[in-house]
């Protein structure tokens, strides 16, 4: 294994070490726990509500000033709830076996299982057995994308009430099943009642797709070569971070349940917990073999993942998203353009929808500098990693139920306001209007460090603060070979040697006890 991972892992099992937490304290499940629901706790996996109903700490939204009009919004949306991929359900098969043979075990000749065994682990079996086909889109994922479609409408009816056409409203999707299905989910919510197709007045529309070796807006993770060897270098340190947990919790199983379960038991488990309570309601099973602490502790671990593969943990994870950045600037001001030339209405764009997967948003959300707290915004503009984030019982604002559930979606709302408005912050450049950018995170507005922590700013101060810093790096410069020059990776060396000087130099303490790492090359 490479000096890089070799560091990376110790970093990751020093980060847990030093901010380790007993288990023992909590040994009832957490079905004891009414205030405790395991669906507000599954990362990624959870279902849209979940993320939606979450709120950024105390924020309050601003106040659209009177005169302020929407002419035009950007959609970024994850597909909507899925089934568990091939791979998934082969694993679920063989964790049915496996549990067979543990129960078996656990008789030791006896003639029934002893009381403490939760029932229903006897002859079960995973309700996708026998599927040769997974990963689509599930009743559940269509409902979550037709909805947000129907709200979306209603709470910006200036923007849909122009007569469909695709270069007005432009639908894009990955060439991914469940992609293109959520977009299809969603059109049908946004243009119902507006044509002739049956009871449901529905009408026909277009959904565009790029090939996904060529899609750099949407799958730009499967055309950045430089993320592609980041990532395959990171994942088994990330992997090795979790077996410390994962065998903490496997002894706790073991000694409350009297079957030998292994840390990849546990993780099967897990994994089984988060498919039965995200997608068949299911939480008196796989979930409640676990305590309420130890579903935290599993729920950060996959939140972890997420900050180091996909969100701030290294900057190569966001700037490979600058096309799609750019694509939603230069939608809005497209859309300055018409309203400063006076074009005719039914004539430009009003909306760019667009539908993908987590390793879309994340990235994109990270552009946008959603989810910082203090100076971490001035860290990111300089290329500089951020604190991991703390683990239970410490609170976090990265997890992954907001960050990215089933059907995320950040939308970037343009608003044309009086020259004069009350709002402004500095004049727009020779427009005869203002144009402000509003920023919602699962509909609901959130503060960007970029537009003095608000949602709502001049769309100069947006393009300045948040979008300009980030275009000293380009796809091709991140992406290609020149990116090695910018995203360097260590020089081989003594391990030793690197290892004490890394734990030395390169650790300090905040106030809540996480790990910050101050070398701009490592994580």
């Amino acid at each position: 294994m490479t000096l890089y991972v070799s560091v990376t892992l110790v970093f990751l099992l020093l980060f847990y070490f030093c901010s380790c937490s007993s288990l023992s304290a909590a040994a009832t499940s957490f079905a004891t726990d009414e205030s405790f629901d395991v669906r507000q706790h599954l990362s990624t996996v959870s279902r849209y509500g979940a993320g939606k109903e979450t709120t950024i700490g105390s924020y309050v939204p601003s106040t659209i000033p009177e005169g302020c009009n929407p002419i035009h919004l950007n959609l970024v949306a994850r597909h909507g709830t899925r089934s568990p991929t091939k791979k998934r359900i082969k694993e679920l098969d063989q964790l049915a076996i496996h549990l067979d043979e543990l129960l078996n075990e656990a008789k030791r000749g006896e003639k029934s299982l002893p009381q403490k065994i939760p029932s229903w682990l006897s002859g079960w079996q995973s309700p996708w057995k026998g599927r040769l086909k997974g990963g689509e889109l599930i009743s559940k994922g269509e409902d979550e994308l037709y909805h947000l479609a129907l709200r979306i409408r209603k709470r910006f009816p200036e923007l849909f009430n122009a007569e469909y056409h695709p270069d007005i409203f432009s639908i894009r999707a990955t060439q991914v099943p469940r992609a293109s299905a959520s977009a299809v989910a969603f059109g049908i919510g946004l243009f119902q009642g507006n044509g002739t197709l049956g009871p449901g007045m529905h009408r026909a529309f277009s959904v565009t797709s790029e090939s996904r070796a060529s899609d750099v807006s949407l799958r730009f993770y499967d055309t950045c070569e430089t993320y592609k060897e980041y990532r395959k270098s990171q994942e088994p340190a990330v992997d090795k971070f979790r077996e410390p947990i994962l065998e903490e919790i496997a002894a706790e199983l073991v000694k409350r349940y009297q079957i030998n379960f292994t840390k990849q038991d546990v993780a099967s488990l897990w994994f089984l917990c988060k498919q039965e309570a995200s997608l068949l309601d299911i939480t008196d099973q796989a979930c409640n073999l676990f305590t309420a602490s130890e579903v935290e502790l599993l729920e950060w671990t996959d939140d972890l993942e997420l900050f180091l593969l996909k969100g701030y943990g290294k900057s190569i994870n966001y700037h490979m998203g600058l096309p799609l950045l750019q694509d939603v600037v230069q939608s809005m001001e497209q859309a300055i353009l018409a309203k400063e030339e006076n074009h005719k209405p039914g004539t430009f764009e009003k909306a760019r929808l667009r539908f993908a997967h987590a390793e879309t948003v994340v990235p994109f959300t990270c552009l946008l500098g959603i989810f910082l707290e203090g100076s971490e915004f001035e860290q990111i503009q300089r290329d500089e990693p951020l604190s991991l984030p703390p683990k239970p019982p410490l609170p976090r604002i990265w997890r992954g139920s907001t960050v990215a559930p089933f059907g995320v979606n950040n939308m970037l709302v343009l608003y044309q306001c009086p020259g004069n408005a009350s709002h402004s912050t500095s004049a727009s450049k020779g427009y005869k209007s203002e144009y402000y950018v509003q920023v919602l995170h699962n509909e609901i507005p959130v503060p960007m460090p970029g537009c003095y922590n608000t949602d709502f700013c001049s769309f100069e101060v947006f393009k300045e603060s948040i979008v300009n810093p980030h275009l000293k790096h380009n796809f091709e410069s991140v992406c290609t070979a020149q990116a090695k020059e910018e995203f360097p990776s260590p020089k081989p060396s003594s391990i030793a040697s690197k290892l004490l000087k890394f734990i030395r130099s390169f650790f300090q303490r905040d106030s809540y006890g996480s790990t910050k790492i101050n070398q701009k090359n490592e994580l």
